[in-house]
């Protein structure tokens, strides 16, 4: 059976999106270093968030925590060039560094940018669809859950756990539905 999230690993391959140092260990599911006290995830919770997050082709997305890009090219897989996935992240060598990957390998409906200082996600830009977070909150950021569009999906983990919060279609913006779905370690969110 068909797996999008499987095809977007195919098509996406982790050793495009890591260091020379660490592409041997690409196989590795496992977190691998890729500089600034960041990591590339590893991929089995990758996987997992990514089928939470139900991704559907033409999706508005956005990846908080871009990192090394690899999961912006995955997101922009699921959505195809009918969507775009805008990638954020805070640390400049990190936004450089994604970027090239993405322009190297990765789809033209997807690219990264630098965080503005003391703003959570692109509120400029939302609503989104979408919105997977690769780092960890101590707490759920209304900032991050205030851009999901009606029907929107977040997935991210706070103190320790994977949530996947739903904005409900025609409910009140301030009552998003969250469950819990594992225990989970990450860089924090900064």
């Amino acid at each position: 059976m068909y797996d999008p999230v499987d095809a977007a690993f195919a098509a996406a391959p982790r050793e495009e999106f890591l260091p020379r140092d660490q592409r041997e260990r690409a196989s590795y599911d496992g977190p691998l270093d890729i500089g600034h006290g960041q990591t590339n995830s590893q991929p089995r919770t990758v996987a997992a968030m990514l089928r939470l997050l139900e991704v559907q082709p033409g999706d508005r997305v956005l990846d908080v925590g871009s990192g090394s890009g690899w999961a912006t090219a995955l997101l922009a897989h699921l959505t195809g060039p009918a969507g775009y996935v805008i990638g954020v992240e805070i640390k400049p060598d990190l936004v450089a560094f994604g970027a090239a990957n993405l322009a190297r390998v990765g789809p033209t409906w997807a690219y990264i940018v630098a965080a503005r200082p003391g703003v959570l996600g692109l509120p400029d830009h939302a609503p989104f669809d979408r919105i997977l977070v690769s780092a960890q909150a101590r707490r759920l950021p209304e900032a991050l859950v205030a851009q999901l569009g009606a029907g929107g999906r977040m997935v991210l983990p706070v103190d320790g756990t994977m949530l996947l919060v739903e904005q409900q279609e025609g409910e009140p913006r301030d009552v998003p539905r969250v469950t819990r779905h594992g225990s989970y370690r990450f860089v924090p969110l900064l």
